[in-house]
């Protein structure tokens, strides 16, 4: 069998992440130097390369001052899915507020590109347990599947217990939308995060390849892995943070590349919409 695994990208930039929410304020943003549009063609040539697609989940407000950015990655022939629009985290806002903002961050994203956009994102993985109730909104909005849960304890997003591998979930007022949840290999009764990101930055690329390979070969199930356009980019500017978050943002960018080179060589991947059409789960 060839497992389905998803590649995705978060398409934001730099200054837009919530490890450096406390040091960056939001009325700066205008006047930062973007490097989104640069790093996300670096991205494309990329994949480009090794043949591969994926899933670009694009914050809406990147697609509002980029749009020739979404239509080129449609162009290549990835799927284009949301990833909200100001990168706000979910449990903070109301749900008039995150209804709005899915929104029009859905219906920019449909407009640029003449398709249904079918997949959402949130930041940071911000839908937790409090806030579940954002997976009603998003089945109103019209979306079929979500990846935002991380079945881990993280001091920011995770419910340690949910489902690990993509499933229909039923939402808090019992409508059902597909969960394709980040992947987690496990490891003496611990739920290892190995789906990407910083992790796959901050961890040795050895274990990063020995949890992906276990998800496949051992429990025959397929793997999400992300990641965002910034980390291929070690030459952004420093932002001054406290050293947790410096730590976590800035650790081994300048390995990143060479590692994602070696795991689009040693793994098959496409897209989301591809991989839960393959499981079934889309086909109803």
């Amino acid at each position: 069998m060839n497992v389905p695994n998803a590649l995705t990208v978060d398409v934001e930039d730099y200054f837009h992440v919530a490890a450096l929410a406390s040091s960056i304020d939001r009325d700066s943003w205008g006047s930062r130097e973007s490097r989104v549009v640069r790093n996300t063609k670096k991205l494309l040539a990329l994949f480009e390369e090794y043949d591969v697609r994926g899933t670009f989940f694009v914050l809406g407000c990147v697609a509002e001052q980029y749009p020739q950015l979404v239509s080129e990655i449609a162009t290549h022939g990835h799927e284009v899915a949301c990833h909200g629009y100001s990168h706000r985290l979910v449990y903070e806002q109301s749900p008039q507020e995150f209804y709005e903002e899915t929104r029009r961050a859905k219906n920019l994203l449909e407009q640029i590109t003449g398709s249904a956009v079918l997949g959402y994102r949130a930041a940071s993985y911000s839908i937790v347990s409090e806030s579940l109730w954002a997976l009603d909104i998003l089945t109103d909005l019209g979306f079929r599947y979500d990846s935002s849960i991380f079945p881990v304890h993280h001091d920011r997003y995770g419910i340690p217990n949910a489902e690990r591998f993509p499933h229909r979930l039923l939402t808090p007022k019992k409508n059902e939308i597909i969960e394709w949840p980040l992947s987690t290999a496990r490891l003496l009764g611990y739920r290892l995060p190995v789906s990407g990101g910083g992790y796959f930055r901050l961890l040795p690329y050895w274990l990063t390849h020995w949890g992906l390979t276990s998800i496949n070969q051992n429990e025959h199930r397929p793997f999400i892995f992300y990641l965002h356009p910034w980390e291929i980019d070690p030459e952004q500017p420093r932002v001054p943070a406290k050293w947790l978050s410096r730590f976590r943002h800035y650790t081994n960018l300048e390995k990143c590349e060479e590692r994602l080179r070696q795991l689009l060589h040693e793994f098959n991947f496409g897209t989301v919409r591809d991989g839960l059409n393959q499981l079934g789960l889309l086909q109803k």
